[in-house]
This record gives structure tokens, sequence and C-alpha cells, in this order.
């Protein structure tokens, strides 16, 4: 027996010496672990990574952007039933215990050890421990992980509320597709807002952070399905949170997830890309998480409009010339049931509103069609008229078309939806619409289609602008005393250069009017004209004088070709230069994004633009310095700009003030600064002048369908290049002035005789009519320092007679109007060819 004592004994003493061993061991380790808690206090301040939005002037959707789909929520607005789901899926016991389940820590701890730590086993984690392993713990599986987790999970539940805990594990957890937070799941997978589920979707949610990739309902619902039915909505019968009932009821519904982007409001996607690059450049790539909202100044309705514009024209475009073929061809496999063929069509998208379809037959005069849903058409009669083919001459099987729906019937909204053939156009589009006044983007479109192609043709491609360039060329003649009604000669011309090379321009008709007044060959659109013109002031000085429209110098042909426009611009750049003729001669620099604020609400940026101020008495004047213009990259366009606004001497730019180059602010806005005058591009009344041609190009010249607009106040100009590569139509009309340009990418030509007016000006008659609908006249009266005068169609004076043609030029030009070098005596004779040496 004592022997028995003594080891009963020792045994004791052991124990005791190996669990206070233990118990330093433990507390040394949780005094270590401690130490090296994260502080959760800054929970509260946690920026959950969220999209950038950008939005219309009037606050509507536009775009999206991020890596996540992440919308965080206010647990105060979380239906009492999604919580419950996910008490139910996750901890039930969330609102009782300290942070920690201590009954699925030991089981976890049993099987960490019985599998030596190599096998992933269920952790028995509260909701606690999922936040804090998801904020600040690695998903290592060791004891040393787990014990850590534990201990930070009772630190949260000692400094944070349940709800605030709850909160962040809804708006943190990932429900596979992108998609992190409840709110965002329950609108990519059901298109829904959270008070909007049902119990059905809202246990399908709870049972996804699970298994997010795997076990989500769109990737696999019958796994989804299982976790639903066989324990979320029987554990949620079990606890209370919902009856027998209504959970036998949920258990019948059949998994609908499906995949749901936020609805897009105004359709801009040019735009919203152009903003998102912006904003990249400006605030880094990271912007993009940082729950921004981007507001710009496009306008929904005028955005709408170019839309259509864009799309109508280019289809009546593409008709003129008839059927071609089918896009491309797939191959059918034997035996392919509907759904199945459709699948054919799942990379190719939806482009300018003409969905995909595949020929599965040319029956009985019929095309019979499939969808890219597996349903089935058939086509006939109306729906293949304007080809003037037959269907067995239009597509073979398997051949891919596309289908245009047409607008119902005016009077019968539920007649039964129709359709009829249609075919990608060769030919693209570019639209650009600014504010006359500050340069405010009010619409763009970039091209036919975004998702056929990303390139935005209206601010990245480079063109030809053809005789729309030639209003620069005529204010750069103006301002060295050239007016309206100054006589220059329409006559064959030849130039030769040091190699006894030949350049014979000529007139698009192949015809000459002799001498003419400059008025007059504006809006005929004389090229022989433009070439004598640009040939008695001096390429040198024009150059120079053009780029006062906000042009790279550099990229202006050092040669007369220019005066044919064959500098390669783009839209942007061109509409950007009209605005000089607009809005009294004040160049401005086009601009998107207007404000910017941060998640919070609060406002980080807010544009300021330079605006166009004709009544301003400090405004540059002729013969006074100007300001100069930006310089290079503006505001994320690219211009094909960098160069200085004018001044009396073009050779040598007036210095720019600190106000006149203050640039936009990258960061945090500051007070609202005064308001930015545009810096004075060419001599009001140049401008003026130049205004009041284009005006008759609209009344008598070559743009006379946009007389339809009804408008006093509307004018512009027309322009193609050689072989009709290119088609522009750039003009202006109430506080808006607007390019348009048709061509083909592969430089191709557009077809015969498809002119600017033919091929881009019923695009932008299209647009105007919504963009100018209630808006006033803007019929500015003559600067000052003009002077009326009466003319002769030979441009000759009329002293004290009436009935003459009515001019208003400079005041300093007048003495000069008699002895313009290039008048000729009036004659019918055709005047012979002059030829000319170039050195």
């Amino acid at each position: 027996m004592p022997r028995f004592f003594r080891f009963l004994r020792w045994f004791l003493l052991l124990s005791v010496a190996f669990f206070l061993i233990g118990a330093l061991v433990l507390g040394a380790m949780v005094y270590a672990i401690n130490a090296r808690l994260p502080d959760v206090q800054s929970l509260r301040h946690i920026e959950l990574q969220e999209p950038m939005y950008v939005y219309a002037r009037d606050g509507r959707l536009i775009g999206l952007f991020g890596e996540m789909r992440r919308y965080p929520v206010d647990i105060t607005k979380v239906p009492a039933r999604v919580k419950q789901a996910f008490l139910a899926a996750e901890d039930a016991n969330f609102y009782e215990h300290n942070g920690v389940d201590f009954t699925g820590i030991a089981r976890a701890v049993w099987l960490l050890a019985k599998t030596g730590g190599q096998e992933r086993v269920a952790g028995g984690s509260t909701i606690t421990q999922q936040v804090a392993k998801q904020f600040f713990l690695s998903s290592e599986y060791s004891f040393k992980r787990k014990f850590a987790e534990m201990l930070l999970a009772m630190k949260m539940e000692r400094e944070l509320s349940k709800d605030e805990i709850f909160e962040l594990y809804l708006n943190k957890s990932f429900f596979g597709n992108r998609a992190y937070g409840v709110a965002a799941a329950a609108e990519y997978y059901y298109g829904k807002t959270l008070d909007q589920l049902n119990l059905d979707e809202a246990a399908t949610l709870a049972g996804i952070p699970k298994f997010p990739s795997s076990g989500n309902p769109i990737s696999n619902p019958d796994r989804a399905r299982i976790r639903r039915d066989n324990y979320i909505l029987p554990r949620m019968a079990e606890l209370g949170f919902a009856s027998r009932v209504e959970v036998d009821a949920a258990r019948q519904v059949p998994m609908h997830a499906a995949p749901h982007e936020r609805q897009i409001e105004v359709y801009a996607p040019y735009v919203a890309e152009m903003v998102r690059q912006q904003m990249v450049e400006r605030y880094g790539g990271d912007v993009l998480n940082k729950g921004y909202h981007v507001t710009t100044t496009i306008d929904p309705v005028l955005q709408a409009a170019a839309d259509r514009a864009v799309v109508d024209g280019l289809r009546v475009y593409d008709r003129r010339h008839g059927w071609r073929k089918p896009e491309k061809t797939v191959q059918i496999p034997a035996g392919a049931d509907d759904k199945a063929i459709g699948q054919l069509l799942h990379t190719i998208p939806v482009q300018g509103g003409l969905l995909p379809a595949v020929v599965t037959g040319t029956d009985g005069g019929q095309l019979q069609l499939v969808l890219a849903d597996g349903s089935t058409m058939a086509l006939s009669g109306s729906a293949l008229a304007w080809t003037g083919k037959p269907a067995a001459a239009l597509a073979q099987r398997g051949d891919v078309v596309r289908l245009r729906h047409l607008p119902a019937a005016t009077g019968k909204p539920d007649a039964p939806a129709q359709w009829e053939l249609d075919q990608l156009p060769r030919a693209q589009v570019a639209l650009v619409s600014l504010d006359a006044d500050n340069g405010a983007l009010r619409a763009l479109v970039g091209g036919y289609s975004f998702a056929g192609n990303k390139f935005n043709r209206a601010t990245q491609a480079r063109r030809q602008p053809g005789s729309s360039f030639k209003p620069f060329l005529y204010a750069a003649a103006m301002e060295r005393g050239f007016n309206p009604a100054s006589i220059v000669l329409d006559a064959p011309v030849v130039f030769k250069d040091r190699k006894g090379h030949e350049w014979r321009p000529q007139n698009d008709g192949g015809n000459f009017a002799g001498p003419m007044r400059l008025r007059e060959a504006l809006v005929q659109s004389r090229n022989l004209v433009s070439v004598r013109l640009l040939d008695t002031i001096g390429v040198d000085y024009a150059r120079r004088y053009i780029s006062h429209f906000g042009f790279d110098e550099a990229s202006l042909p050092p040669n007369l070709s220019m005066s044919l426009g064959t500098a390669s611009l783009t839209p942007m750049s061109v509409a950007r230069g009209y605005t000089v003729f607009a809005n009294g001669g004040f160049l401005t620099t086009p601009w998107v994004i207007d404000s910017v604020r941060d998640r919070a609400g609060k406002e980080i940026f807010k544009e300021n633009p330079a605006t166009a101020c004709p009544s301003c008495a400090v405004a540059a004047v002729a013969g006074q310095a100007a300001t100069p213009a930006p310089t290079g990259k503006v505001d994320g366009f690219d211009l094909s700009s960098g160069a200085p606004a004018p001044t009396a001497n073009p050779a040598k730019p007036a210095p720019a003030t600190a106000a006149q180059t203050s640039a936009k602010p990258a960061n945090i806005a500051t007070a609202m600064p005064p308001q930015q005058m545009a810096p004075r591009a060419i001599d009001p009344r140049v401008a003026w002048q130049l205004a009041s041609m284009m005006r008759d190009v609209v009344k008598r010249g070559t743009a006379t369908a946009a007389r339809v607009l009804n408008r006093d106040d509307v004018g512009g100009k027309t322009g193609s290049t050689n072989d009709h590569r290119d088609a522009w139509f750039s003009g202006f009309g109430g506080p808006y002035v607007t390019t348009v340009w048709v061509g083909r990418d592969d430089f191709q030509s557009l077809g015969y005789r498809e002119y600017g007016g033919k091929a881009a000006l019923p695009i932008w008659i299209n647009y105007m009519q919504v963009a100018l609908k209630d808006q006033p006249l803007r019929l500015p009266d003559p600067p000052d320092g003009m002077v009326k005068v009466s003319v002769s169609a030979s441009g000759r004076l009329l002293p004290g007679v009436e009935g003459g043609i009515t001019e208003w030029v400079k005041a300093e030009d007048l003495q000069r109007m008699e002895e313009d070098t290039l008048a000729t005596p009036d004659s019918e004779a055709q005047p012979p060819e002059e030829s000319f040496d170039i050195f």
C-alpha cells in the first residue's frame, strides 16, 4: 500500500506539474499571439472593394467598372428572412456565443490531428471566425492559424457589436462569378434586390459561400439544390425561422438562377470606356475598386438620338449597295437539334441591334433560321424584299445572317413581333457632339457596334477631312485681308516641283466657274479656289494660323494639298475646331468628366471648364495678344492638338499666365474657382463671317438637305476624299457643334458618289432634329468693327446702290476691296490654264 500511495503522490505531482507547464505554455502562446493580433477597430472604417460607377449628367447609369461586383448594404437594410437563412446555414447560435463554438472547434482539432494537418476539414467556424479569417488571416490550415482565429474572434466580439460583425460577413463573402456580398449576389443570380428575394432564393444564396465556385446555382445547380433542400431549409424550419409549409413549398421550387448584370440605363459604351481610361490616368488603376461615382456631361436624350442616327444612317447607306453575302458559315453537326444549333452562335455578339441566326434551310422560298436561344423563325416576302433576291440566293444551310426587329406599327403595340433580314454594314461611323461654348461632350458614338469593335473612331481614327477642312483655310485667308466678297479665280492650274513633277488639282465635277466670290466658292466647295487661296497666303502662315483651332501644326501637310483637306485628323479634333466658328472665335477644350464623388458621397473633383465669352471686354481681339490653347492630350481625348492660340503675330505667341494654364485637379477638390474664360483663337469678325458662309452652305450649297431642320442658325460643311474613302459633315446649330464621319476601317471606297452630303449628312440631320428641339435660335449680331456693304455678283462694291448682295466685312478691309489682286474683269470666257513652279 505505501508503494501505491507513493506512486499516486508522484502521479499527482507530475500531473500538476504538467498542467502548470501546459498552462504556462498556453498562456505564453495566448500572450504572444494576442500581441500580434490586428486592431479590430479598423474594421469599423474598412473600405471594401467596390466598382466604379459612371453616370450621365442626369444621374442615369452608363457603366460599371471593377474586378468585383459588390454593393455594400447596411445590416438594417437586410430583410430578416435573408439574415435567418445565413444564420441557419452558418451559425445558428451567432447572437449567443462569444465568437467561438467550442464544440465545433474540438471537432476540428481532433480531425486536424487525425489527418496530420494534410487535409481540409470542417472547422466549426462561427460567422465571427469567418470574418476574422476573411479580413486578417491566411487560408492556411494549422493549429496556430486556428488558435489565432479563435483569439481574434473573441477580441472582435468584445470590441464590435454582433450586427457590425454580421454586416461585414454579408458584404465581404464571395458568392462566385465575381459577386462579393449578398446584395451583389442577389442581383447577379436573380436580378433582384434583397427585399425582393423569395425564401428559396434566400436559402440558395446562403448556401453559396461554402462552395462559391463549385456550388453556386449556375455552375452546379444540382449541388446548390442539395444544400438548399437537404440542409438549409430544414434547418430554418428546425430553428423556427420558417414554417414547415413554407419550407416544403420552397423545396418544390426548381433552381432558376441565371446571370443578371446591373441594368445600364444609358447606352454609351464608347463614352464609358473613355471615362474608365481617363480615371485610371488620373487616379491609378486601383480607382476601379474604390467605389467612385463619376458624373459625365453626356445628355441621355442626345446620346440615344446619336445611337439611332448612326444605326439608321448606316443601314440606309448599306442597303444602297445591296445584299452581299452571309458574314460567316458554321458547320451544323449531324442530328443537331435547335438548341445545339443555337449554341453555335454563343461567341457571336449582337451588334447594332442585329441578332445573329443560323440558316437551316431555304425550302418554300423561306429562310428557316435558328437563333442563339434555340428558337426558330422563318422569313419570306417583305422580310427579304429589300435584297431583291429569292431566299435560295441569299444564304445556304449553316450560313450566319442577321435579323432586325421591326418596330410595332402605330396603334398596334400588341401585334406579333416582326423581323426582317439584315446585314452588318461594311462602313463605320463616328459622331461627336459638343457644347459650342465650353466643349462639354453631349453625345459620342465611336463606331457601329462596341461589341463588334472597341476602337473609338471618334477620338482615335485619323482620317482626311476633305472639304470640311476648307473653313479653317478660309479663316486664315480672311485674317490676311480676304473677305466673303473677294474674287478668286476658279480655273485650271498646274504646279511643278524641282523634279518636274506636275500636280493638277481638280474640282469634283471637273468644270470651272472662273472668277467667283469666296462665299460662293465655299458654298459650291470649289477645290481650285482653295488651292489658289493657300498659294496666295502661303503654306507656312496657313499652318501656323490653322493650328489656332487646336490642331497640331506638325500634323498639317507642309504643301498645297492641305487646301483639299489631306491632313489626318480625328472627328473629335474637327468638332473642336468648328466650335471656334460657332462660339465667336474661342478655342474650347473637350471634356466629359463633370464630377467625381467617393463612396461616401464626398466630391473630390469638379470640372471648371474654360468657357467662350464673346461679350467679355477682356477677351483678346484682333491686333492684341491672345492666350495659348491647351496643348497635347486634352482630358484623355486624342485631339491632334498642341498648338498655341493665335496672336497678332502667329509666329510669336504670347506667353500664358498662370490662371490661363492652370491644370485640372488630380485628387482633392478645393473651393469652386471663378469661371475660366476660353482663350481667343481667331478674330471674332472672321468667326462670324465663316459662320455666315457655312449657313449659306445649308441654304443653297452642298448641304441643302439640312434645310429640313427649318432653322436659320444651322450651318456647316460637307467633306469627301479621293475615291470616296471618307464622308464628313461638320456643322453647328443652337448650342451644339456636331461632326459625323463615315468610312471604312480598311480605307476602301464607300462606293460611287458617296459624298459627305449623301453618306454623313443624313446622320447629322437625324441627330440634330432631336438635339435642336426646343432650343432657341442662335444668330449673333455682327461683332464690333464690321461694316455692311453692298456688292455685285462679281464682288464689286456698289456704293449707294440698293438691291445688291449684302456682305459684312471688317472695317479695315473695306478700303482694299477694290484692289483685290486676284480679281478679274467680268467675263463669260473660260480662263486659260495657269502654271506655277513650286520650290
